[in-house]
C-alpha cells in the first residue's frame, strides 16, 4: 500500500469519525426532546392528540427547511467551505435553546415558543452535516462512511434513555444540559478539525463555476426537483418513493409496537414498551456488514436483500405471535433494515449529477424519509382498524412490499441504462 493511499485511508476515517460525531450530538437532543418533552406538555394539555400535533411541529418544519438550507449550503462558499458555517453557527444556538427548554416548563406559551425555536435551528443543520460525507469520501467508500454515521444515530437513543433513567426524575435540568453539552463539544471540534473548503466536492464545485458562464445561477430547490421529475430516467423519482415507502414501513414498526403489544401480545404497556429495545443493538450489529455487503455485491441489491428480510421478519412475527416471537421477529426485521437505511441516500447522493446538489439530495431524502414516519403510523393505523392488531405486522410487510418493487423497477432502469452506454 502506498503512503498516499494510506493517507487517504486515514483522512477518510477521520471525516467519518467527526461526522458521526456531529450527527451523534445532533441526534442525541432530538432522542431526548421525543421522550421527554411529552411530559412536559402533559403538565398543561390532557389531550394526546394536541400533544402529538405539538410534538410533530419539528417534523413539519423540517419538511419545508430541511431542503432549502441543504440548497443554501451548496450555494455557500467561503474560506470554511459550505457546510461548517452553518454547523458553527447553528448548532450552539440549538443548545443553548435545548438547555432553556425545562426552566419554561411553568409557562405553556413560553414552552411552546421555545421548543418552536429549538425544531426551527435545529432543522436548519440537520442534513448539512451527513452531506459532509459524499463532499468528502469517494462514492465506493460512502456506505461504510454512512453506516458508521447511521451507527452513532443509532446510540443515541441508549445514551437518552441512560439519562432519562438516572437524571430525569430528580435533575431534569441537568438532564436538558447534558444532550446540549455533548452538541457544544462536538461542534467546537468539528470547527477546530474540519475545513470543508478543502474537501474534493467542494474543490470539484469551484472548478465548475468557473467554467461557467459568470451570469450562470446555482440551481435552487426547486430546479432540482423539476430536473429530477421531468428527467426521463426514473430512478431518482422512484428512489425518492421507495425512501417515502420503508420510511412509512419502519415508522409504523417503531410507534405502533406499544398498542400492537398490548393488544395482540396481552403484555403490559411497559413490557410492551421494551420490545424494539434488542432490536436497536441489533441494527447497530448490522449497519456496518450491510455497508460491505453492499460495497461488494452492489447498492441496489443489498437494499432489496434488506427489505426482504424485513418483510419476512414481519411474517414471521404474525406466525410466532408471542412476546418472544415479536421480539426475535424486531431483531430480524431491523438488521433487514439496516441494508436500506445505510444504503438509500449514498445511492442517492451518487445519483446527484454534480456534487453541487448533494445537500439539496440530503434534504430530499430526509424529507422522503420524514413523510413516510408521518405517513406510515396513519396508514397501518387505518389498516389495523379494518384487519385488527393481530395482523398489524403483515400490513406493515405490504407496505414493505411495495418498497421493494420500486426498488426493482429501479434495479431494471439502472440495467437498460447501462446497457444502453455499452451498444
Amino acid at each position: 500500500m502506498t503512503t498516499t493511499s494510506a493517507g487517504q485511508r486515514s483522512r477518510t476515517r477521520s471525516i467519518t469519525f467527526l461526522v458521526a460525531l456531529a450527527v451523534f450530538a445532533q441526534e442525541s437532543t432530538w432522542n431526548f426532546y421525543e421522550s421527554q418533552v411529552p411530559p412536559l406538555l402533559r403538565e398543561h394539555i390532557g389531550s394526546a392528540a394536541v400533544v402529538g400535533v405539538l410534538m410533530g411541529m419539528d417534523n413539519l418544519l423540517g419538511i419545508f427547511v430541511q431542503p432549502w438550507i441543504g440548497n443554501r449550503s451548496d450555494r455557500t462558499r467561503t474560506a470554511w467551505g459550505r457546510r461548517i458555517p452553518y454547523l458553527v453557527v447553528g448548532m450552539p444556538i440549538a443548545a443553548a435553546l435545548f438547555v432553556v427548554i425545562p426552566h419554561t416548563a411553568a409557562s405553556l406559551p413560553l414552552l411552546i415558543a421555545v421548543m418552536f425555536a429549538y425544531a426551527l435551528v435545529a432543522n436548519t443543520f440537520k442534513p448539512i452535516a451527513e452531506a459532509l460525507v459524499p463532499d468528502f469520501i469517494a462514492p465506493e467508500r460512502r456506505s461504510r462512511a454512512n453506516a458508521v454515521v447511521k451507527i452513532a444515530t443509532s446510540l443515541t437513543a441508549i445514551v437518552a434513555a441512560l439519562i432519562s433513567i438516572f437524571l430525569v426524575d430528580d435533575h431534569l435540568n441537568i438532564a436538558f444540559a447534558i444532550p446540549a453539552a455533548i452538541m457544544a463539544v462536538s461542534i467546537v471540534v468539528l470547527g477546530v478539525t474540519v475545513r470543508d473548503s478543502r474537501s474534493p466536492a467542494y474543490q470539484q464545485v469551484l472548478a465548475e463555476s468557473d467554467a461557467e458562464p459568470a451570469d450562470s445561477r446555482a440551481p435552487r430547490v426547486r430546479d432540482t426537483f423539476v430536473e429530477i421529475v421531468r428527467d426521463r430516467d426514473r430512478s431518482r423519482l422512484l428512489l425518492l418513493a421507495a425512501i417515502l415507502l420503508f420510511g412509512s414501513a419502519w415508522a409504523a414498526s417503531r410507534s405502533l409496537i406499544t398498542p400492537y403489544g398490548m393488544e395482540a401480545l396481552d403484555m403490559s404497556r411497559g413490557d410492551a414498551g421494551g420490545l424494539t429495545l434488542p432490536s436497536g443493538v441489533a441494527f447497530i450489529l448490522a449497519a456496518y456488514p450491510a455497508a460491505l455487503f453492499a460495497e461488494r455485491y452492489g447498492r441496489l441489491r443489498a437494499m432489496a436483500a434488506g427489505m426482504s428480510v424485513f418483510a419476512a421478519a414481519m411474517l414471521l412475527g404474525t406466525f410466532l405471535q408471542t412476546p418472544m416471537g415479536a421480539t426475535v421477529a424486531l431483531c430480524v426485521a431491523a438488521a433487514g433494515a439496516s441494508s436500506f437505511l445505510v444504503n438509500a441516500v449514498v445511492v442517492l447522493w451518487n445519483l446527484a449529477p454534480s456534487a453541487r446538489v448533494f445537500g439539496t439530495y440530503a434534504g430530499m431524502y430526509t424529507v422522503s424519509w420524514a413523510s413516510g414516519g408521518f405517513l406510515g403510523p396513519a396508514l397501518v393505523g387505518g389498516m389495523v382498524d379494518i384487519n385488527g392488531w393481530s395482523l398489524m405486522l403483515i400490513d406493515i410487510a405490504a407496505i414493505a412490499l411495495l418498497a421493494i418493487i420500486v426498488i426493482a423497477r429501479m434495479g431494471t432502469l439502472r440495467r437498460r441504462s447501462a446497457l444502453a452506454l455499452v451498444k
